[in-house]
């Protein structure tokens, strides 16, 4: 195991706040492996580069010697974390709970140890709880200390609804660290709150705190918002290869290095030093390489020289099978999923950013006659083949 200053310098890296880091520091000069919490509710199947910031920084640990535990919310997924919800979030059904859950754990060993990894249930121990035994919980912290945190502090000020059971769900997380008797737990600096809310119950406990460590939530694409399917900012780490390679590509220099700080363990002088485009396209067959592998990234590699400096479409373009022979462009556009809506779809069109066999259309009442197989291309990286059923 390497030395507790050698640690502490990996530890570091891209983190946010390490609270206290005095107690991390006696933790690790003891050489012994910690245990190190990490919790996600299951709340959509699919896991995209911003969640895996918090699974780099957990497969660091695991290489430095320590264990690593995987927490399932599969009980708090059904109260559903409040943490930035400016209303009050619907729970999940225990069968889409467990259908997400099965999908998290095919997902995460594309960068966890599998041999490392303890992966638990929360169910398995807060099914068990009492009625009792949930009142001599909610009686360790009170309504006042609740409404600290600025997102049910803003929704009481605005007079929104905040349900007894949201308050349940910090608590509830807390009381997790003191069933795993967690040394350290991670998570983003959304989830400051609850996390500190586990160094409360552990003293409650009688057991040595917990410490803290947040990173910070990695924006998407874009460079402004947080990575997010909802705002098509993000890169799914089950997206094809070229997917994962084309959407790397098309970020900020800036961004560029911020992901390599947090999703990547190479030195960032080292990147800083080369091209920036050298820089990207080595960030972004890193990444397919993780997901897939070095063939696949080659070959990603080899389809956006293709597509995007020589004007090639890909060798491999998915097919569209269309109900009538003749289709309005947006309708086409909305229904294949090149646009998640007609005013997007419009939008795009607008702007010059859908082709038809490699002829721009404007016109957006324009009908396809879909006689013959054709490849609709939006923007720089997206391709459907289309034909008539």
């Amino acid at each position: 195991m390497k030395s507790y200053a050698d640690q502490l310098e990996i530890i570091r890296r891209g983190a946010v706040e390490i609270i206290p880091e005095s107690e991390l520091i006696e933790k690790l000069k003891l050489g012994l492996p910690l245990r190190v919490k990490f919790g996600a509710d299951p709340s959509a199947p699919d896991i995209h580069l911003g969640h895996t910031v918090v699974l780099n920084k957990l497969r660091q640990f695991q290489d430095l010697g320590h264990h690593v535990i995987f927490l399932i919310g599969d009980f708090t997924a059904m109260i559903g974390d409040p943490t930035g919800k400016s209303e009050t979030r619907k729970p999940l059904s225990k069968e889409q709970v467990e259908a997400n859950a099965g999908s998290y754990k095919e997902q995460i060993f594309k960068i966890l140890d599998k041999h490392k990894t303890e992966i638990v249930y929360n169910s398995h121990w807060l099914e068990k709880m009492s009625l009792m035994d949930v009142f001599k919980l909610s009686a360790q912290y009170t309504v006042a200390r609740m409404l600290e945190r600025k997102d049910f502090a803003a929704r009481f000020e605005g007079e929104k609804d905040i349900s007894i059971l949201e308050f349940l769900y910090p608590l509830l997380q807390g009381h997790d660290s003191v069933h795993l008797k967690a040394d350290i737990e991670i998570g983003g600096t959304d989830q400051k709150f609850n996390l500190l809310m586990g160094r409360t119950l552990q003293q409650k406990a009688g057991q040595t705190p917990q410490v803290v460590l947040t990173m910070p939530l990695l924006e998407g694409t874009d460079g402004v918002q947080k990575m997010s399917k909802s705002l098509g900012n993000y890169i799914g780490i089950t997206d094809p290869p070229s997917e994962i390679f084309g959407k790397t590509m098309s970020i900020s220099d800036p961004l560029m290095l911020r992901y390599y700080e947090l999703l990547t363990d190479e030195p960032l002088e080292e990147i800083k030093a080369l091209h920036p485009m050298e820089a990207k396209k080595r960030l972004a067959r890193r990444l397919v390489a993780r997901f897939y592998d070095k063939k696949e990234a080659a070959a990603a590699e080899e389809s956006f020289t293709s597509v995007f400096k020589k004007g090639e479409v890909p060798r491999e373009v998915e097919l569209f099978t269309a109900g009538h022979p003749k289709m309005p462009l947006l309708d086409l556009l909305t229904e294949s999923g090149l646009a998640p809506s007609r005013s997007e779809a419009k939008r795009l069109v607008q702007q010059g950013g859908v082709s038809l066999d490699g002829k721009p259309i404007t016109d957006e009442k324009a009908i396809v006659t879909l006689d013959t197989e054709k490849t609709i291309k939006v923007g720089k990286r997206k391709f459907l083949r289309v034909k008539n059923g």
